[in-house]
């Protein structure tokens, strides 16, 4: 890859994060995400579930401003993404989608509406309310379900979003 490509694909990551587009990503943004999962599925935030999701965004918020906030002004910057936590998902994916499990958890729990684990339906919905293009979301979501068993497990997410964040740099 070369070093244009990686700096499309970091930012890509980087744009994921920053809900609402003001160049740094804050505790608001992963608080805004929470919002928007739990409003998609009718799901008061007051509610077993409706916690678990903003715990575990706050979780993942803590995880991500420990590992890039450097000035520890509690705003992770583009450059700060780009050398902190890129460098940390290029080496240690796996870890990083660690830190992202109590939200995916909680998100999942959502997203499961019958009780029997989240549809690929589901996964799309919540793909679309974190901001993947409409005309993406279903098939990242289908993607999701490595076992074609028409539902995606805690694990196939980890494992996906691990390798959504496992971006290689263009001298490795």
């Amino acid at each position: 890859m070369d070093s244009a490509e990686y700096e499309r694909k970091i930012a890509a990551r980087f744009a994921t994060f920053d809900q609402d587009g003001n160049g740094y990503i804050d505790r608001e943004d992963f608080s805004a995400a929470a919002k928007a999962v739990l409003a998609e599925f009718g799901t008061t935030a007051r509610s077993d579930r409706g916690q678990a999701v903003f715990a575990g965004a706050e979780a993942f918020w803590q995880g991500m401003a420990g590992i890039a906030d450097v000035d520890g002004d509690q705003r992770v910057t583009r450059e700060e993404f780009i050398t902190g936590a890129a460098k940390r998902l290029r080496d240690n994916p796996q870890r990083f989608a660690e830190i992202a499990r109590p939200f995916l958890h909680g998100v999942i729990a959502v997203a499961d509406e019958d009780g029997l684990g989240t549809t690929p339906q589901a996964a799309a919905r919540v793909l679309r309310v974190l901001g993947t293009p409409p005309e993406l979301a279903d098939d990242v979501a289908q993607a999701l379900d490595a076992d074609a068993d028409g539902r995606i497990t805690e694990d196939e997410i980890l494992t996906a979003f691990a390798a959504y964040c496992g971006v290689e740099a263009p001298d490795a």
